[in-house]
């Protein structure tokens, strides 16, 4: 039969065909059989499968959509293959009921929960997302902490030995894929004995080796696969019938290539569990040795290795001069910077260097180099800017300081300078001086911003604050040495830099033992130190030698900006107002301050608050509201003042802005109590705004004093349930409640009470002062609101009554009134015969007051839609005639022709804007760019 017809589509010649073939050997015949069924064996091979292996292929595909996302960040992905996924596991929950969670699902919810939450926290990258992926973010998050919540103790165990449970997910899947083979082995060993099952009886009867009938099979495979060229030619579908060919010619020797497979499947399985038993014994070596030789590196930070360094520093039988150290110096500065510098290490060796050079006497200039590069290593010793030294580095640091501010005061002939080019030193013993180059200045000046870092960065409330703070007395100490030594040997400018380092320390630092003296307590100072330090110079002395020094010879701005209100904060600290006030005017800071750095401004800040509270210590009301209305009004008084950071948005504020303000932060010792502050401005602003709004009750014109205070009071209006007052807000809103109906005693109670002496005013150093001044402009304001409310009640009223009503002398009484009548604010005269004080009924009353308002809306009114018609028209509609009669209400107001109560209040709003305009023009201390200085970044 020719080859060309191999293949039909009838049946009867598929039926001859095979007749034709089974005479032939058994070999042959086996592997038509295979030939026939090769078409249903592949099939077979291509779709069985356990659902086992079904449902965790569905699950990785999954998991690897995921992984996929997560490294290109589209987290909208994440989620929508992260619901596909949990979907798909609940789908093969009887599979996992019977198998268990299997570790790779463990791992990727371990992997996501760990990487959003890497995302959530990087803030920067957050704004940098776009909206979907930001809001599937915060949903995928919800979602994979909530869904972790079943699966807790493996993730648990998971994190805690990831690589054990990697392998052991490895050993399962060898294991599963050595059984799978081993499964489709029987599966073919089925499919062969059905074959053979399929013979003849004649070849049956014919019982030859089961090897020789495989042989046979692979020696019949040639003969065959001439038929099976034919067939694919003739064939439509090329690419099966070759795959199903090429599938049946390698399963004819099924026992070869089966026992072949299943080495080969045995083989890899186990050299990968012992590669993996090899690693982990590497691992543990490497971990011993590790731990051993930190052991041995720790043993050599200890001191003993300095003696065996020696050796290796210099060889032996070198002659130790001072050009062989200087050498050896330079050699150890070079690595200085390096990556893989140990900077203990070479601390250590400079001070190994140091000591060679004290035994072998080569001379001071050596020395004080070697401490020079000593000291700046101890301070790059932390890269990073933001961190603070550690304690031993740090006492190390001020050893140094000391030693050598030593060296410099034992010997003369020393000269340091920043000007001293390296190759003009002389630092070997000679006649000439001794020449170094550097700056102990810059070494000074570090140590202290050391310390003001270290300070920033300590808990402020626990013991070691306290023990770090004791360290400033030496720092003051080192800064009053160097001061010494620049003023003999250092320039104007150096001397004026030193001399603000000193300054800064001093100037918010209350003088107990001047104030003792000034109200002559000295002599009850018991031990002699107490003596000695009670007759030293006083702080007061110390800051006016200090600042006029740099008012005369400074040529910066900065240092005599700084100065000057560190003078002027000293003084209000200690209650010198006129020579704080004075000096502040006189330096016109207010106008210029805005374009200063912000540490500046953060100090300008903190000066007008001490001044604002220096005011109201002496009574002068007007002046501590007005110094202290700008950072009140702010609302961030304590960012304004350098105390803390407000919580903002990221947009607003980025990671890096937020660490350079925290570096610019007051220490905690240097913080001014933003209680008390808020509690003088609240105060201050009851005791002017309680009269104005009494005297002011029905003018429509009337403005707030401070919105602040009026806040208060609405809050206060607000609550459902009015109790006793707790917070110090609480008790100003009452008090202010109780003084506005003139019950002085009431707002006293209030204001001066055990709560609020024990949070406000037992912090002033004059306690009992500032009480009996509050009383006492209680009493007063008291007085004025009292007349104000109810003096369209009176005809007339003794100042008897009402010295008796405030507990006021008469003639206290009698100055309070007069003042009200001479600047119009009450209308009535003073009968002196009789003491009493005699009303004018001019006020209108409540039905007059809101009858003016509306007539005087309507004319606005009127006025508004008439220049509307003009501007269209063109003409002006009759102005200038009604100008005559009711222009004037335009200009000056309705009630100033001939009414005395409107020129009363015509002056009230002249009080009112020389409050916040008048007095500011003639002491404008408060204003000139300090406003806009709030309205910058700081």
């Amino acid at each position: 039969m020719s080859r060309f017809f191999a293949k039909s589509d009838s049946e009867s010649e598929e039926s001859s065909s095979a007749d034709e073939i089974t005479p032939k050997a058994t070999g042959t015949a086996f592997n038509k059989q295979s030939l026939l069924l090769s078409d249903d064996e592949e099939d077979t091979k291509r779709v069985v499968r356990s659902a086992k292996d079904k449902r965790f292929e569905e699950l990785t595909n999954f998991i690897k959509t995921i992984r996929n996302a997560m490294k290109i960040r589209d987290i909208s992905k994440c989620l929508e293959e992260f619901e596909q996924l949990c979907r798909a596991f609940i789908k093969s929950k009887a599979i996992v009921d019977k198998e268990g969670v299997p570790q790779f699902y463990i791992r990727l919810l371990a992997d996501l929960e760990d990487y959003l939450n890497q995302l959530w926290e990087d803030k920067e990258g957050k704004k940098k997302m776009n909206k979907n992926n930001a809001k599937a973010l915060s949903t995928l998050r919800q979602k994979i902490r909530k869904y972790n919540r079943d699966f807790e103790t493996e993730i648990v165990s998971y994190k805690e030995n990831p690589e054990q449970s990697a392998e052991e997910e490895e050993e399962k899947d060898d294991i599963g894929s050595g059984s799978s083979e081993s499964d489709d082995d029987d599966d073919d060993d089925v499919t062969a004995k059905s074959f053979m099952k399929k013979k003849p009886p004649q070849e049956e009867e014919k019982k030859a080796p089961e090897a020789s009938k495989f042989l046979k099979g692979a020696a019949g495979e040639e003969s065959d696969s001439d038929d099976n060229e034919s067939e694919e030619w003739a064939s439509d579908t090329v690419d099966s019938d070759s795959e199903s060919e090429d599938i049946e010619g390698t399963a004819a020797s099924l026992a070869t290539v089966f026992l072949k497979k299943a080495q080969d499947g045995d083989k890899p399985a186990d050299s990968k569990r012992e590669e993996r038993k090899k690693r982990h014994k590497n691992k543990e070596r490497a971990e011993e040795e590790g731990d051993g030789e930190e052991g041995g590196w720790e043993t050599v930070k200890g001191g003993a290795p300095l003696v065996k360094e020696k050796p290796k520093m210099f060889a032996k039988g070198t002659e130790i001069n001072t050009a062989v150290v200087v050498k050896k110096l330079s050699e150890i500065l070079q690595a200085r910077g390096k990556k893989g510098t140990d900077r203990a290490a070479q601390i250590e060796l400079l001070h190994a260097l140091a000591g060679i050079s004290n035994e072998n006497n080569l001379g001071e200039g050596i020395l004080v180099k070697i401490k020079f590069n000593i000291i700046a290593s101890l301070y790059d010793y932390n890269p990073n800017l933001a961190a603070f030294m550690k304690v031993d580095m740090w006492k190390k640091c001020l050893d140094c300081i000391d030693e050598l501010l030593d060296i410099l005061f034992n010997n003369n002939n020393i000269f340091i300078g920043e000007n001293i080019i390296e190759d003009s030193e002389n630092l070997a013993i000679s006649d000439q001086p001794f020449r170094v180059r550097g700056c102990i200045l810059t070494l000074v000046e570090r140590m202290d911003e050391e310390f003001t870092k270290i300070m920033q960065n300590t808990d402020p409330h626990s013991q070691e604050y306290v023990d770090n703070l004791k360290d400033e007395g030496r720092v003051c100490g080192i800064i009053d040495r160097l001061l010494q030594y620049l003023e003999t040997k250092g320039s104007t400018e150096e001397v004026c830099r030193v001399y603000l380092r000193r300054i800064m320390h001093t100037y918010y630092k209350f003088d107990y033992k001047a104030h003792r003296r000034s109200l002559g307590l000295q002599g009850e100072t018991k031990s002699e130190q107490d003596q000695e330090e009670s007759e030293g110079e006083d702080s007061a002395i110390i800051m006016d030698r200090l600042c006029k020094f740099i008012y005369s010879k400074d040529r910066t701005d900065r240092i005599r900006t700084c100065a000057i209100l560190c003078h002027i904060y000293h003084h209000a600290l200690h209650s010198r107002w006129y020579q704080a006030r004075d000096l502040m005017l006189m330096s016109h800071l207010q106008d210029n301050i805005q374009h200063a750095d912000p540490p500046v401004q953060i100090l300008y800040n903190r000066t007008m608050v001490q001044l604002g509270i220096c005011a109201f210590r002496q009574g002068m009301i007007k002046d501590a509201h007005n110094a202290l209305l700008d950072i009140q009004s702010s609302g961030r008084a304590k960012e304004l003042l350098g105390q803390g950071l407000l919580m903002r948005n990221m947009q607003e504020r980025n990671a890096e802005q937020e660490k350079i303000e925290k570096r610019r932060q007051v220490p905690f010792h240097m913080h001014i109590n933003l209680e008390l502050l808020e509690c003088v401005y609240l105060v201050s602003a009851m005791l002017l705004e309680i009269p104005y709004m009494a005297a002011h009750e029905f003018d429509a014109r009337r403005r707030m004093i401070s919105k602040q205070f009026h806040h208060q009071l609405r809050v206060g209006e607000r609550q459902p349930l009015l109790g006793p007052p707790e917070s110090m807000r609480e008790h100003v809103v009452a008090a202010s409640k109780a003084m506005k109906m003139g019950d002085w005693k009431t707002c006293h109670s209030f204001i001066i009470n055990e709560k609020m002496n024990s949070k406000v005013w037992d912090l002033f150093p004059e306690t009992q002062c500032v009480r009996e001044m509050l009383v006492r402009k209680i009493q007063e304001e008291s007085l004025r609101t009292y007349l104000f409310t109810y003096s369209s009640v009176y005809d007339s009223i003794s100042m008897a009554t009402l010295s008796e009503m405030f507990e006021l002398e008469i003639p206290t009484v009698h100055s309070i009134i007069s003042k009200m009548i001479i600047n119009e604010e009450l209308m009535a005269s003073l009968d002196q015969p009789t003491q009493t004080v005699v009303m004018h009924r001019t006020e209108p009353t409540s039905l007059q007051n809101m009858a003016l308002q509306l007539a005087e809306k309507l004319g606005g009114l009127m006025e508004n839609n008439e220049r509307v018609f003009d501007l269209k028209q063109g003409v002006y509609g009759g102005y200038f005639n009604r100008d005559q009669k009711g222009g004037y209400q335009q200009k000056q107001g309705y009630q100033r022709a001939g009414d005395q109560r409107g020129g009363y209040q015509q002056k009230q709003g002249g009080y009112q804007r020389d409050q916040k305009g008048g007095y500011q023009q003639k002491q404008n201390y408060q204003r000139g760019g300090y406003r806009n200085q709030n309205q910058s970044s700081y």
